[in-house]
């Protein structure tokens, strides 16, 4: 139980960034540099932490402006199942341990969930986003401090980094309840007509 929770606690921060939990993740196993990493594993060193600085610095600078915004929101969106999948597998597997390795399938199951995920998350901000026209400097800065915490908590907190989790999955679905209800709202209003059993 442990395990998942520290799992989604990652997977949660690949929702929010690309390369800046996978840089963190990296950092924190100061020891094994991305060894136990999917995909990351196969790269030197040197490549992966050139690649991770340089978006993760793209990251920080690009989101405080509209036009970043709006071209990190859609690599992103590509991208984040992808990462949130890599950070919980990741997270699984050194969770468990080198002495008590993790079933192959269950690393896997893991990984699925912590890329759907991600992508709930990410497309949440995508539909915020949209909405407001751009995401205020609060928010985009509260996105950089939880990524990077998330990471943290997977850990040395991940029972409160999965609480946390989950109360984000719980925010976003009851954000897609508001989005439909307003979304039909729109509708009445743009057709008044349409729901009238007698037309005038």
């Amino acid at each position: 139980m442990i395990e998942l929770l520290a799992a989604l606690s990652a997977s949660a921060a690949g929702g929010m960034r690309i390369a800046l939990p996978l840089l963190l993740i990296g950092l924190l196993q100061s020891d094994q540099l991305w060894s136990r990493v999917p995909l990351l594993s196969r790269l030197s060193p040197q490549v992966a932490i050139a690649i991770l600085v340089s978006w993760s610095l793209f990251e920080l600078f690009a989101s405080k402006q509209v036009w970043g915004q709006r071209l990190l929101q859609n690599v992103q969106l590509v991208f984040s199942p992808v990462v949130g999948a890599i950070m919980g597998m990741a997270i699984a597997q050194a969770s468990f341990g080198q002495d008590n390795a993790a079933p192959s399938f269950l690393v896997a199951i893991i990984g699925i969930v912590g890329g759907l995920l991600a992508l709930v998350l990410q497309l949440v901000q995508v539909g915020w986003f949209y909405r407001l026209g751009r995401l205020p400097l609060w928010a985009i800065v509260a996105q950089d401090a939880l990524c990077i915490f998330l990471v943290l908590f997977a850990f040395d907190a991940p029972t409160e980094g999965g609480i946390i989790a989950l109360l984000l999955l719980w925010l976003a679905i009851r954000t897609s309840q508001e989005w439909y209800r307003w979304y039909v709202e729109q509708g009445t209003r743009r057709h008044p007509r349409e729901s009238k059993q007698d037309p005038d």
